[in-house]
């Protein structure tokens, strides 16, 4: 299975998660590209969408290779990719300057895509956490670290695609995982996807408009 779009995993991904129409539900979509994901998924569900800012921290000399992620939160949350560490031989000052860079990219996102919102409530919720693909993990590993701190009643994970490795590391970390497909062997998300452009931080701000909207309607 390939998908045309975000859009339409989202729309298979709202099929998988049906049964969640009848409880207090949170979609929580991890930007930029969890967004259009997600946004199916509220529409079916009449759930409301927010966001969990996190940021993958790639190595110095290898960006898209994640050693660790950071996510948002009253104490921000890191967690770090041992293996990935250990063979490239990045410091700790090094791990820590990069993790300070994407914290003020964190906090430049939250002021951008949260200013003038109400706060969507988390504490007691069935949580459902949505990004557009797993390839390591660590990314999402911080997310839904942060998240516990407040306090969903349960975290369901709901990807269209993902690695078995990062599944078999994520599975214990949730109540459950939806997932539709397994990672491509050629390991990148974007190759189960059919077109699968990088979304920019207005696309961000017209999902979150577009699912208040989605709510309002009867």
């Amino acid at each position: 299975m390939s998908f045309t779009n975000r859009k339409e995993a989202g729309e298979q991904l709202a099929n998988a998660l049906e049964r969640f129409r009848k409880e207090d539900t949170v979609v929580i979509a991890l930007p930029r590209g969890g967004v259009e994901v997600a946004l199916p998924i509220c529409r079916r569900l009449k759930a409301p969408m927010t966001l969990l800012l996190v940021r993958k921290l790639g190595l110095p000399a290898q960006p898209e290779l994640a050693m660790g992620a950071i996510v948002d939160g009253e104490k921000p949350v890191t967690v770090r990719n041992e293996n990935v560490i250990g063979f490239s031989g990045v410091g700790q000052d090094e791990f820590d300057a990069v993790a300070a860079r994407e914290l003020m990219e964190i906090h430049r996102r939250n002021k951008l895509y949260f200013g003038g919102r109400d706060p969507v409530p988390i504490e007691g919720r069935v949580a459902i956490v949505v990004d557009d693909g797993i390839a390591t993990g660590a990314t999402v590993r911080a997310a839904i670290k942060g998240l516990k701190a407040r306090n969903p009643a349960r975290i369901v994970l709901a990807v269209p695609v993902a690695s078995q490795e990062a599944l078999d590391m994520l599975r214990d970390e949730v109540d459950e995982v939806v997932v539709l497909e397994g990672l491509s062997a050629l390991g990148a998300i974007g190759f189960s996807y059919q077109d699968f452009p990088q979304l920019t931080d207005a696309d961000v701000i017209a999902a979150l408009n577009e699912a208040d909207t989605a709510r309002k309607r009867p």
